[in-house]
């Protein structure tokens, strides 16, 4: 057992803590931790403290919580600290991406303008960042940050370049998907073992064996067999349409955001006119503007969540399953793999350091398995993806962010235009300057105007 301080920036985010509140409760080894809200919202930081005492008393577990909206003081002593914050996202989301529309964006272009990670949020999200990593550093130098927050894939990159005695990770999960796939084929996911590599937002299964058995050709049989069928219902998700598609042209499958509807903002040729739109029937702008609101109503569903006394947190099955070694999602995992030194290979987002990923820059962020004990997070070589998979990276994933970062480390409006320009449907730098004047012009948004000077 090893008895931590974890620290939860954005505490008030009342789903992200209660999920990693309710995980401490299902791992023994850290009973005795103390875990440490922090947010800047009064409010929404009190609802979530009251809620998860409420779930640590019902567990009947040795946890101390703490709730301060103070992040330095949040910081001192941490051993583990989990970034979930998102800068005031459902508001600056949904209004930036009206005015991309108005300007001629449109869905399926690029990940830094109509997508959860656009360029006029990121900028706050950066600040934060660093912020955060600079208070690490001086006050929990040894202290692991575990980012959860958005943009993972330009957080993750900028932290480990900037930044490198921060001991630091990005997580996402999205690997998990595979399992799905598994499950459409009829296969028992505990069976299952894969390889998925690529960038955050990009990965793609290249790999998948059932009880040692390749598991491509029976994915190719129920292509020819069941597919049709299945997309009568289920256009999307891992056996949907594109992705399915993508497979087919590309020799990979694309899998969680990849291509999905929540990573909607790629590939742009299923997006190319109504008609085709409705070919593939992928409606993003829909998904995203509920996923935008609902970012803006979880406060109020969270008070909802306050007042019922009577709500059970933690099911008997989850208590069974804890006893096993159940899975609670990566970032508890992880802190109890590093605290208590239980080696695990989790997929994780890290420095290509090692050329884990052939042909990605080293210097670059990469998903990949990990091993990960008490001697920290240890990259493993993968055997790599297509090379036109890996172009794709280069231009839609690697080439926009290395724009973003240059523009936002000089606070260059120049390079932030190029970096507009570089979406699929911008028609000129007039365009792309228009719309950003516009952007700017938002009351909220005086800090970043300065910026950008």
């Amino acid at each position: 057992m090893a008895a931590v301080k974890i620290t939860i920036i954005g505490g008030g985010s009342g789903g992200f803590t209660l999920g990693h509140v309710k995980a401490i409760c299902l791992t023994p080894n850290l009973y005795g931790s103390a875990v440490c809200l922090m947010d800047i919202d009064a409010d929404r930081l009190n609802d979530a403290y009251l809620v998860c005492q409420r779930l640590v008393k019902q567990a009947g577990v040795d946890l101390k919580m703490e709730k301060t909206l103070d992040r330095r003081e949040a910081l001192q002593g941490a051993a583990f600290v989990i970034n979930t914050a998102l800068v005031d996202g459902g508001r600056r989301l949904a209004e930036g991406w009206t005015i991309a529309e108005k300007h001629g964006i449109k869905w399926g272009g690029s990940y830094h303008i109509l997508y959860d990670e656009p360029f006029w949020l990121n900028y706050y999200q950066f600040q934060l960042f660093e912020g955060i990593a600079r208070d690490m550093l001086e006050l929990c130098p040894k202290a692991w940050l575990l980012l959860v927050a958005n943009p993972v894939l330009a957080g993750t990159t900028f932290l480990q370049r900037k930044y490198p005695g921060l001991q630091m990770v990005g997580l996402c999960g999205a690997d998990a998907a595979a399992y799905s796939i598994a499950r459409t084929l009829g296969l028992d996911s505990k069976h299952v073992t894969y390889e998925a590599p690529g960038v955050n937002h990009f990965i793609w299964l290249t790999k998948m064996f059932y009880k040692g058995q390749d598991v491509f050709p029976m994915l190719n049989r129920w292509l020819e067999t069941e597919a049709e069928k299945y997309w009568q219902n289920h256009p999307e998700g891992e056996m949907g349409m594109k992705k399915l598609d993508l497979y087919r042209n590309l020799g990979a499958i694309p899998i969680g955001d990849s291509a999905s509807i929540t990573g909607a903002s790629w590939p742009w040729w299923y997006h190319s006119s109504a008609d085709v739109e409705a070919r593939w029937k992928a409606n993003s702008r829909d998904w995203w503007y509920t996923y935008a609101e609902g970012v803006r109503q979880a406060p109020k569903h969270f008070k909802e969540l306050v007042r019922d006394e009577k709500h059970v947190f933690i099911g008997a099955d989850e208590k069974r399953a804890s006893e096993v070694g159940g899975d609670h999602g990566l970032q508890i995992p992880i802190i109890e793999s590093i605290a208590c030194d239980i080696p695990r290979v989790l997929v994780t987002n890290v420095r290509n350091s090692n050329e884990f990923i052939a042909g990605i820059p080293s210097d670059f962020e990469v998903e990949i398995p990990t091993l990960i004990s008490r001697r920290g997070i240890q990259g493993v070589k993968t055997g790599g993806l297509p090379k036109p998979i890996i172009a794709h990276i280069l231009r839609d994933r690697v080439a926009p962010v290395e724009m973003e970062l240059a523009a936002y480390e000089k606070g260059n409006r120049a390079l932030l235009t190029q970096l507009v320009m570089m979406d699929k449907w911008t028609q000129s730098v007039k365009n792309a300057n228009d719309l950003i004047d516009e952007i700017f012009a938002l009351p909220y948004h005086k800090e970043l105007r300065e910026h950008y000077r």
